[in-house]
C-alpha cells in the first residue's frame, strides 16, 4: 500500500531549524556543527524504524519497522512509497546479487523479495530471550548481523557473518544489543556497536572475514543517547546515529568528532548513503520509547530524514550469496 495525505505532503517539507522539543532526561540537546538542511521525506510514524538501504539499480530506499513488522520502499525521484506488510520483525535488510534481499528477522537469516514471503536459510539464534537486530554486507559480499537480549540486560548476543556460500560463524559474542555493523571502504576495517555499553568497537577484519585486534573506537556520552546504526563515507568517516540523543555524528577514522547533523526527533536509529550521486544521506528513526510530551509535538518520529551533503557515500554492498 502506498501512503499519502495532505498532512504526509505537508510535513515531508519541513526543515530542521530548532530543537524545541522535549528530550528524554539526562539527554543534552545536539549543537549542529555542519550547515545542513534536514527534511522530513516521508513522515511514515514507524515504531522502530532501521536498516535504510540504498538500491542504486532501482533508484530507491528501503528500509524497515521492526516492531512495527513493515517493510519500506522510497523513491525520491518521483516520491514513490510503498509499505510492504510481514509476518515477523525484521531487524536488518540487505541486497542481494541475485534477486530480492537476505534479511535478519527475529531468529531467523532468510531470503525475502517484495509480495513474496520469507525462505529460512539459517537459524543461528536459540535462545528464547534474544531476537536478530542489526546488519550489514561487507565489500567482499558477506552478510553481518547481530542479536540482542530482548530485555536489554544480559550479554548473551553474537555477532555473526554469513557467508556467500550460506555458512554462518560466529565472529564475536558478549552484547546485551548488538548494533550497526559497518566496514572501511576496503574492508579491512570493521565496527559493531554493543548500544547497551554505548561503545562503539573496531576490529580488523581479514580477507576470509575473520576478526582480530577488537578495541575500542568511540565511547559516547550517555548523555548524547546511545550509538545505534551507522555508515560508512567514501573517505572513511563513520556516522552514527544516536538513539535517545536526537542527532547523528561523524567521526574520522581515528575517532575524532568531525560533525554533528541534528534532528528535531529524539529517536534517531540509523543512516544510509544513497540518491544519484550518494551524496543524500538518509536517516531513520523511531517512535518507540517516547513519553506523553514528546509525543504531543509534530508527528515526525519515526519519520525517515534526509540531508544532502558535500561528502559521498558509498554503494551499499550486496549479498553474494
Amino acid at each position: 500500500m502506498t501512503p499519502s495525505s495532505a498532512a504526509a505532503d505537508k510535513q515531508r517539507d519541513i526543515v530542521t531549524e530548532s530543537f524545541a522539543f522535549p528530550l528524554p532526561r539526562g539527554i543534552t540537546p545536539p549543537v549542529a556543527t555542519a550547515n545542513t538542511e534536514v527534511s522530513c521525506v516521508w513522515p511514515a510514524g514507524a515504531r522502530l524504524g532501521e536498516s535504510p538501504t540504498w538500491d542504486a539499480e532501482e533508484g530507491v530506499l528501503y528500509w524497515v519497522d521492526i516492531d512495527g513488522r513493515r517493510i519500506y520502499r522510497y523513491g525520491p525521484d518521483d516520491d514513490v512509497r510503498e509499505v510492504f506488510e510481514v509476518d515477523r520483525r525484521v531487524g536488518a535488510i540487505a541486497l542481494r546479487r541475485r534477486d530480492g534481499f537476505v534479511v535478519a528477522a527475529e531468529r531467523d537469516v532468510a531470503f525475502w523479495r517484495p509480495g513474496a514471503g520469507f525462505d529460512v536459510i539459517a537459524t543461528p539464534e536459540i535462545n528464547p530471550d534474544t531476537r536478530l537486530n542489526d546488519g550489514k554486507c561487507d565489500p567482499h559480499g558477506r552478510f553481518w548481523f547481530g542479536s540482542m537480549h530482548e530485555p536489554q540486560r544480559d550479554a548473551v548476543g553474537s555477532l555473526y557473518r554469513l557467508s556467500p556460500g550460506g555458512e554462518v560463524a560466529v565472529a564475536d559474542t558478549q552484547y546485551c544489543v548488538a548494533n550497526g555493523p559497518a566496514f572501511s571502504p576496503d574492508g579491512s576495517t570493521a565496527y559493531h556497536t554493543d548500544s547497551r555499553r554505548g561503545v562503539i568497537y573496531a576490529f580488523d577484519c581479514q580477507l576470509d572475514g575473520e576478526l582480530c585486534r577488537r578495541r575500542t573506537f568511540v565511547r559516547i556520552d550517555p548523555a548524547q543517547g546511545v550509538p545505534d546504526g551507522m555508515t560508512v563515507d567514501a573517505e572513511g568517516g563513520l556516522w552514527v546515529a544516536h538513539f535517545g540523543g536526537a542527532r547523528v555524528t561523524r567521526f574520522t577514522t581515528d575517532g575524532r568528532v568531525d560533525r554533528i547533523i541534528a534532528l528535531p526527533v529524539s529517536n534517531v536509529t540509523s543512516a544510509c548513503f544513497g540518491g544519484d550521486d550518494l551524496s543524500t544521506l538518509f536517516i531513520t528513526t523511531a517512535s518507540t520509547g517516547l513519553d506523553a510530551a514528546q509525543r504531543e509535538q509534530p508527528p515526525l518520529a519515526g519519520g525517515l530524514f534526509a540531508v544532502s551533503l558535500d561528502i559521498r557515500g558509498l554503494p551499499s554492498p550486496r549479498y553474494a550469496g
